[in-house]
């Protein structure tokens, strides 16, 4: 089976996750498609295999070599984005793409445009793994789990490369920001490791969001409007207050690269109470650290002016930039790099905006910066994945493998 066959017989399984669950994993679907990755591992002769209550799916590619070698982790999630179904995924495959328009649904007009989505061009001449505009796709990250996969298999068949022992970790809810709460970093047993959930091709990223949710409660006196006048606060207008004294440039539409900032995703209320969800986010930790502290000022001053409890605020962090962790592993890096160069590819450093598993792992002790998976426009119907961006990260995986040998 190749790495394309492996990739479209994983998206015929629906794994979308769930925020409103209170499981793990937070929906039934994913530990199906775990229970038949455990048996595929077990028929390709993996060893320690092992799937959790939770649905955390581990295994050993034993190593192959007497020498002393660091054992390297290669890490991607089962589930889908809860943003669109992944359910009765259609995919097709674009050969040789022209550079026009793709159209995925005729009987809906669903077009997939260089016009609205110009990075098709960078990909002329390659075959597209499309969706019929009706799911999205899932190469986030079932292309990850199936380059893995087949990488090991790559590595089985041909015992000339020599490696070290490769362990792989395949876990649940990433999309709804739980996938590394509950791995088991310790039983994973890696010196360092590589999530396979990155973007476009070349993609390296060791660098994400500090993040934090903000939870603004809002509290209202409801009065008659006819004798309203002095007495009636709406709670409605003071979280508008608070909403208009946050910096208005500093929302993700009009962000990018290093620049953070305040995202209300959730409003919700009525003259009594209104409650608005935030997600705050910034690279750097000191910028972070102010922008909870800006929260904090925009609360007091409303508090001061509608009375002490009309306004409560409540901030958790999320998870840290995992540069941190990084910087003193370097070489880890340097592997990923050569590895990229090795198999033709242009390596990318980016920073990325926003979070990764890679990220909590790296501050539980499992550094594990992230490497690129093939696909484009996640989340939703527009979704694609080049064959040739999904067959170059599985040679990446080979490399990194045979690189840390050689090391």
């Amino acid at each position: 089976m190749t790495v394309i066959e492996r990739f479209l017989k994983y998206v015929s399984f629906d794994t979308q996750s769930s925020e409103e669950s209170q499981t793990t994993p937070s929906t039934a679907k994913q530990m199906v498609f775990a229970e038949y990755l455990k048996s595929e591992l077990e028929s390709l002769g993996l060893e320690e295999i092992s799937l959790d209550e939770n649905g955390y799916l581990y295994a050993t590619l034993p190593a192959n070599t007497d020498k002393a070698v660091p054992v390297v982790g290669f890490i991607a999630h089962m589930d889908t984005s809860p943003d669109m179904s992944g359910a009765n995924v259609n995919p097709r495959i674009v050969e040789r793409y022209d550079g026009s328009d793709i159209v995925l649904c005729a009987e809906e007009n669903i077009v997939l445009s260089p016009k609205q989505f110009p990075e098709l061009l960078d990909h002329k001449g390659e075959d597209l793994i499309v969706t019929d505009g009706k799911t999205l796709l899932g190469a986030d990250d079932k292309a990850g789990i199936a380059e893995i996969v087949s990488a090991v298999v790559y590595l089985k068949e041909h015992p000339e490369i020599e490696h070290g022992k490769i362990r792989i970790g395949f876990n649940p809810d990433e999309e709804i920001g739980l996938g590394a709460h509950k791995f088991d970093v310790e039983k994973f047993g890696c010196d360092f490791a590589y999530t396979m959930d990155g973007g476009e091709v070349g993609e390296l990223e060791f660098e994400n969001f500090n993040a934090a949710s903000g939870k603004v409660i809002v509290k209202g006196r409801n009065v008659h409007p006819g004798y309203a006048k002095n007495k009636m606060i709406n709670s409605l207008l003071v979280a508008n207050e608070f909403i208009s004294l946050l910096p208005p440039a500093e929302t993700p539409a009009h962000t990018q690269d290093y620049e953070g900032f305040f995202h209300l995703v959730g409003a919700k209320g009525d003259v009594e109470q209104t409650t608005l969800s935030y997600i705050i986010r910034d690279h750097d930790r000191t910028r972070f650290e102010a922008r909870k502290e800006q929260m904090k000022r925009v609360a007091a001053f409303l508090n001061a002016g509608y009375g002490e409890g009309t306004v409560t605020l409540e901030i958790k962090d999320q998870y840290y930039n995992m540069r941190e962790k990084i910087e003193p592993v370097m070489h880890i890096i340097d592997i990923a790099f050569q590895a990229m160069e090795e198999a033709g590819v242009t390596p990318k450093v980016k920073a990325i905006r926003g979070g990764t598993d890679g990220a909590q792992l790296s501050f539980e002790g499992l550094p594990c910066p992230n490497i690129f998976a093939g696909g484009l426009n996640f989340h939703g119907r527009y979704e694609f994945a080049p064959v040739q961006s999904i067959e170059k990260a599985m040679q990446v995986v080979v490399k990194i493998a045979e690189l840390v040998a050689k090391r």
